[in-house]
């Protein structure tokens, strides 16, 4: 009853005139830029981060939140009318969406992506409401080592899980590890800064994230992609059916019951989920037929299942301080560009703010609903935007952005060569999010770390604290070993099973 009430407060206080003008700009601004070819969520939020600079926390956090919710929807129109995905969670949709438009029902495609985001969205924060608190007074429990544990097991998801390549994602991870550590540590030694007192105080998480994220995918896309806009395909008013309405709400519901889950866990993501539910409602479809030629179930799932991830991402985040993605990552940069610090205190320290942003979850996801089913035939005119004009424009913004931040023209110099190594990093397959993750957590696990130490004296064992660290070095242990398991005990057992 005091998590009801105190959401309560929070749509108090977005339901002003005020609040609702920026939950209204932050959902039109964030489908406008995700609907751009090759423009997915996480780079909306960081291209758009500088924007809401200057505001109050509560104004900046509730166009944070349409920003966000505005970036998974306006992945799917790329998707199915351009079969662009934004990111990869997008791809599952395009398969089938694209079809379907190409078929003539572009119109039913992006209805059910719609009416699907906001069925799944409006689920999945209900549950953010209902889960989130359980998990902070958990969070409350664990200490120093705990917490160290946590992370390092977040250090080892996103490399070891994500991607073809462990290596890849271990170079990745130290990268962000190393532009981490930057600055004047907890003894006051300097490390890394190269007499240069621009990098006293680290390198700023916003341009990390502009320079990682918006320059250096606008410069990969920019290079690789024809100079033309994109063959769009007409589409009307986005409508459903009676046919489609009893084909899609199934699906918008597994959807979100494979989303979720998978969105609260370390490295979990969007792309099993919709994966997942792809499979699902090819298994369970009564017209296997329309698979692979435009079956609006494999539009309604998919899309459900990602946006349901999307919120699920935030469980983590709010409760214990862990992105679970590119995107949360970033968000996490914006609490942090306002001196708060996501955690089990976030609920006590900054109750207010943070019912305030669920509560605009819910508002973002209607105003949404109701943008984007008029609106689609102009989001679809966005697409046919030059891409000389379109990356041009990025590279402007982000330096724009990047440059308000701390108003010095030095952050414009690391802003080009932190998007050149995003530009490398495209270039040799290494995955971005281990990076952005490093860049965040690497300083606050060198402050649980050392706390941990402090309490044992300097014995190792300190890192070592309850059954929470145990059952997380165990968790790490199992997925390092994995592929010898895999190679040396189970590929043998099932070779006894086949034998006998």
């Amino acid at each position: 009853m005091d998590n009801f009430a105190n959401l309560l407060d929070g749509f108090a206080h977005v339901l002003t005139p005020m609040n609702l003008l920026f939950a209204l700009i932050g959902v039109t601004i964030g489908t406008a830029v995700g609907v751009l070819p090759g423009i997915g969520p996480a780079m909306t939020v960081a291209l758009l981060l500088p924007v809401t600079y200057g505001m109050e926390p509560a104004q900046a956090f509730i166009m944070f939140a349409g920003i966000f919710y505005g970036g998974m929807y306006g992945g799917s129109t790329t998707s199915i009318l351009l079969n662009t995905p934004g990111e990869s969670s997008s791809v599952v949709t395009a398969i089938e969406g694209n079809k379907m438009a190409k078929a003539g029902r572009a119109a039913q495609a992006l209805a059910t992506a719609a009416i699907g985001s906001f069925v799944a969205g409006t689920i999945a924060t209900v549950l953010l409401v209902v889960v989130t608190p359980p998990v902070v007074q958990f969070a409350i429990s664990l200490g120093a080592p705990d917490y160290f544990a946590l992370m390092l097991l977040a250090f080892v998801s996103v490399t070891a899980v994500l991607g073809a390549s462990r290596v890849r994602g271990f170079a990745s991870l130290l990268l962000g590890l190393v532009i981490g550590v930057i600055g004047i540590d907890q003894s006051g030694q300097q490390r890394l800064t190269f007499g240069l007192p621009q990098l006293a105080d680290g390198i700023d998480v916003v341009v990390v994230a502009v320079g990682i994220f918006a320059v250096g995918e606008a410069l990969w896309i920019a290079a690789h992609l024809r100079r033309r806009s994109g063959e769009v395909i007409p589409v009307g008013q986005p409508w459903l059916g009676k046919q489609d309405w009893k084909r899609s709400w199934k699906p918008w519901l597994r959807g979100t019951a494979f989303g979720f889950p998978f969105g609260a866990v370390p490295a979990g993501g969007a792309e099993i989920p919709t994966f997942l539910s792809y499979v699902t409602e090819k298994k369970l479809t009564k017209h296997p037929e329309e698979f692979g030629r435009g079956a609006i179930e494999g539009v309604a799932g998919p899309e459900a299942a990602n946006n349901a991830s999307a919120a699920g991402t935030l469980v983590p985040m709010l409760a214990i301080g862990l992105p679970t993605n590119a995107t949360a990552a970033v968000m996490l940069a914006a609490f942090e560009g306002y001196g708060i610090q996501p955690g089990p205190l976030l609920f006590a320290r900054e109750s207010s703010l943070v019912w305030t942003l669920i509560a605009s979850l819910f508002v973002g996801n209607l105003l949404l609903l109701v943008l984007n089913l008029p609106l689609a035939p102009a989001w679809a005119r966005l697409l046919r935007i030059p891409r000389p004009y379109l990356y041009a424009g990025i590279l402007f913004f982000a330096s724009m952005g990047a440059y308000a931040v701390n108003a010095q023209p030095f952050d414009l110099y690391l802003l080009l060569a932190l998007g050149l190594l995003g530009f490398g990093m495209r270039r040799f397959g290494l995955p971005i999010l281990p990076l952005i993750v490093g860049v965040i957590l690497g300083p606050r696990a060198e402050l649980q770390g050392r706390r941990a130490l402090q309490l044992s004296g300097g014995e190792l064992h300190g890192l070592i604290g309850g059954w929470v660290s145990w059952l997380i070095y165990a968790t790490i242990a199992v997925v390092l070993l994995w592929p010898l398991i895999g190679r040396f005990v189970v590929r043998p057992l099932r070779g006894r099973v086949v034998t006998a």
